[in-house]
C-alpha cells in the first residue's frame, strides 16, 4: 500500500500469533519465560462464558491481573473488517507490554510471524521490531536483521525490564545502534512501574493510574538520565499519552529562580524543554476515556505534531471503532487532526 499524506493511520494495534493459544509447546515457553523473580505471574485458561477460547492472563503481583490477551481477538481477517468499519487505513503491530521479558529466541519468532502477517494485508498492517535491548552482539544483530532484512523501521521497547529504566548503561549498546540505524522507539508501559507497592490493591487504580506512575518516572529518568546526549538521532514514542504527564511538562523544566537564596531545582535555561521537544513524543491509546476537554488540553499543551492517534486494539474495540470519530470532534484545527491522525507516524516510522 503506497502511504499518502491523507492516510489514517493506527499506531498502536496489538499483535500475539494465534498459533500461541494452538501449539502446547510454543504456549508452554512463552509462559515459561515470564519473569517470576520480577514479581509476575502468568498462565493460561479458558475464558468464562466463551465456548472454550483462551486467554492468557498475566499478574504482577500474584492474584492481581495487569494483562489479558485472548485467542481469536488477532485474527488477520477481524482486524481489517474492525479497521475498514472504523475508517482506518493501516495500523502499526506490536507487542501488548510482552517484549519487557521475552527472550530473543521468541523475540525472532515473533518478528518473523508479524512480518508474515503483514504480508497477508496488503501493507495495511506495519511490523515494529521486537528484540531485547541489552547490547549484545545476538540482540544487535537480530535489530539489524529486522531493519535490513524485514524492513521495518521502528522498534517497539517497554519502559523498563526488570528494575531498570532505559537510562540504565545495560541498554548503551543497543541504543548506539538504534542512533546509528536512526530508529524510532515506541515506549510501551506497563500497568505498574518497577516500585507499585502503594497502590496495586485496587484494579483500576492499578491498571490504569500505574502507567501513569510509569510514564513519568520513564520520561523523567530518559531526559535527565542523559539517553538523548548520548543518541541524538534517536526519538521515543511513549504510549497512551500518559494519563497526565502533558500536564506537568512545563513543571519538571523550571526556569532560573530569580529572587531565591537557595536553588531547589535542576535549571539549564531551557536546554531540557527542548530536549523533551525534540525527542519526546506521545500515542494517544487509553486517552478516549478522558474525554475531549482533557485530550484538548493534551493537544495545547504538547502541540499536536506530537501526538499520534493509536487505540491498543483490541483492548477496547471502540478506541478503534470509535477513535477516527473521536478526533474529528475535538475543537482543533483540520491540520492538527490531519497530524494526529496519521501525517505524524508517516513522519518518525515511515520516512526514509
Amino acid at each position: 500500500m503506497e502511504m499518502s499524506t491523507k492516510m489514517i493511520i493506527d499506531a498502536n494495534m496489538y499483535y500475539i500469533p494465534e498459533e500461541l493459544f494452538e501449539d502446547e509447546e510454543l504456549l508452554k515457553k512463552f509462559i515459561e519465560e515470564i519473569p517470576v523473580e520480577d514479581g509476575w505471574y502468568g498462565y493460561c485458561q479458558e475464558i468464562p462464558d466463551m465456548n472454550g477460547l483462551k486467554q492468557i492472563v498475566l499478574e504482577k503481583p500474584k492474584g492481581y491481573q495487569n494483562l489479558n490477551y485472548a485467542q481469536h481477538d488477532y485474527i488477520l481477517e477481524k482486524q481489517l473488517a474492525d479497521m475498514d468499519a472504523a475508517g482506518v487505513d493501516a495500523a502499526f503491530l506490536k507487542m501488548p507490554c510482552c517484549q519487557e521479558w521475552m527472550s530473543l529466541d521468541m523475540c525472532r519468532y515473533f518478528n518473523d510471524h508479524m512480518t508474515e502477517h503483514a504480508k497477508k494485508s496488503q501493507g495495511r498492517l506495519i511490523p515494529m521490531a521486537v528484540v531485547p535491548p541489552f547490547g549484545t552482539t545476538e540482540n544487535i544483530e537480530e535489530l539489524v536483521r529486522c531493519h535490513d532484512k524485514l524492513g521495518m523501521k521502528a522498534v517497539q521497547l517497554s519502559a523498563h525490564y526488570g528494575d531498570a529504566y532505559l537510562d540504565d548503561e545495560r541498554f548503551e549498546g543497543f541504543f548506539a545502534k538504534m542512533n546509528e540505524l536512526g530508529l524510532t522507539g515506541y515506549v510501551h508501559h506497563t500497568p505498574v512501574p518497577v516500585e507499585y507497592g502503594t497502590f496495586y490493591e485496587y484494579n483500576n487504580v492499578r491498571r490504569s493510574y500505574g502507567r501513569c506512575v510509569d510514564q513519568g518516572l520513564a520520561i523523567g529518568r530518559e531526559l535527565f538520565g542523559g539517553l538523548f546526549e548520548k543518541y541524538p538521532n534517536i526519538k521515543l514514542v511513549h504510549s497512551m499519552l500518559g494519563g497526565g504527564f502533558f500536564a506537568i511538562s512545563n513543571m519538571m523544566f523550571p526556569k532560573k529562580a530569580k529572587k531565591e537564596t537557595v536553588s531547589r531545582f535542576q535549571s539549564d535555561n531551557g536546554q531540557m524543554a527542548e530536549m523533551f521537544r525534540n525527542h519526546i513524543y506521545f500515542e494517544m491509546s487509553h486517552a478516549q476515556p478522558w474525554g475531549k476537554e482533557q485530550l484538548e488540553c493534551a493537544i495545547k499543551v504538547l502541540g499536536a505534531d506530537h501526538i499520534f492517534f493509536g487505540t491498543s486494539y483490541p483492548v477496547r474495540k471502540e478506541w478503534l471503532l470509535e477513535g477516527v470519530q473521536f478526533v474529528n470532534e475535538l475543537d482543533i484545527t483540520e491540520e492538527e487532526k490531519r497530524l494526529i491522525l496519521g501525517e505524524n507516524a508517516q513522519r518518525l516510522y515511515l520516512a526514509e
